[in-house]
């Protein structure tokens, strides 16, 4: 449904001619990131918002007004400011920097830490999209963002904690940010978000984690915080689109001993099997990998694969997967027909080993 913008509406002295704009719900449908839906907003501010985004160039002076508004002492100023920052960001990437350089960052960032609610959520998306411009996320980090964004995180509503997974996901694309998000706290609460959260939270929360995991800090952090149980749960849930982003998330984890234990401690082992059967074939070729790790060193978890029936379905990988998926079924099925030797009998450990020096 096209909504008409009537001609000669003019804000900040510019005027705007017979615009025409799209009003679905889903405004943002375009971006993976910044989703977050229509605003609640008076007419007059929703025809300001929507001339925003229509705006093929806003100039410089323009945008300096928008970022000089964000530090109102009104909220609904700053709030209005917020928005059309959001969108000048989201939907046109040369403003990404213009907006940066203007010095909106800063500013964003202290409206991140309101306890405004809508203020928070504008600001976080805000810096969301500014961070979808490499450039930015490096000055992002380093104007102390990541500290607030962890906080939103954890006390948002449900978009503020979606485009915060979201936004740090990308700041964690430069390597040496992954270890001051960990040490930020943002591990546990996004493993909350990936076991409470809508699907949308799921995906943003695997995502993230999936970059932050990288590092083994964080690894233990993920652990520790119970990760495995929602990555169990929404493996086992074919309906919900999950099963490969968990079980990438999973791989990265299952080198850990801590992680071999909780997998099984959560009823791991049956789930795998099962997607090791009825899994498509990227499903079974990262399954049959997590497999392998588990029991490479264990007698006792070979033990349990096998009781639950994996030879053969495996035996089939081995025949019609992936090559990569065949030479890892055929390892795995080697090792389960192994007979016990004193030098393989691991025990299965049911209290997974602690981590020393690692802050949460």
């Amino acid at each position: 449904m096209e909504t008409e913008v009537q001609s000669n509406f003019t804000y900040l002295g510019r005027t705007f001619n017979n615009l025409s704009v799209n009003n679905s719900s889903s405004a943002f449908s375009d971006c993976s990131s910044d989703r977050s839906g229509e605003f609640t907003t008076t007419s007059s501010q929703s025809r300001r918002l929507l001339l925003a985004r229509a705006s093929d160039n806003y100039s410089d002076e323009l945008i300096k007004q928008l970022v000089s508004n964000l530090e109102s002492n009104s909220i609904d100023v700053a709030t209005q400011a917020a928005m059309e920052i959001r969108l000048l960001a989201k939907n046109k990437p040369e403003n990404r920097l213009k907006i940066a350089r203007a010095g909106a960052i800063k500013p964003l960032i202290t409206l991140i830490s309101s306890s405004d609610s809508q203020l928070q959520e504008y600001g976080v998306t805000a810096v969301l999209n500014l961070s979808l411009c490499d450039e930015n996320k490096q000055l992002i980090a380093a104007s102390g963002a990541i500290k607030p964004i962890v906080k939103a995180l954890k006390t948002g509503n449900s978009t503020t904690k979606e485009n915060s997974a979201c936004a740090l996901l990308r700041l964690s694309q430069i390597e040496e940010n992954k270890i001051a998000i960990g040490r930020s706290g943002a591990i546990s609460p996004l493993v909350n978000l990936l076991e409470t959260g809508n699907l949308r939270g799921k995906k943003d929360a695997s995502t993230a984690l999936f970059c932050l995991c990288s590092i083994k800090e964080n690894k233990i952090r993920a652990i520790e915080a119970g990760i495995m149980k929602p990555l169990v749960e929404l493996m086992a849930d074919f309906s919900t689109n999950m099963v490969d982003k968990s079980a990438f998330v999973m791989s990265l984890l299952i080198t850990m001993a801590e992680a071999k234990a909780a997998v099984v401690e959560e009823g791991g082992i049956p789930v795998l099997v099962e997607i090791v059967e009825v899994g498509t074939q990227r499903q079974k070729e990262i399954v049959v990998a997590i497999l392998l790790e588990l029991c490479e060193d264990s007698f006792g978890y070979r033990t349990m694969v096998a009781r639950e029936g994996a030879i053969p379905p495996l035996v089939a990988l081995s025949q019609s997967g992936t090559s990569r998926a065949k030479q890892k079924a055929e390892t795995l099925i080697a090792l389960l027909r192994q007979p016990r030797s004193t030098n393989a009998a691991a025990a299965v450990t049911t209290t997974p080993p602690t981590a020393s020096g690692v802050s949460f």
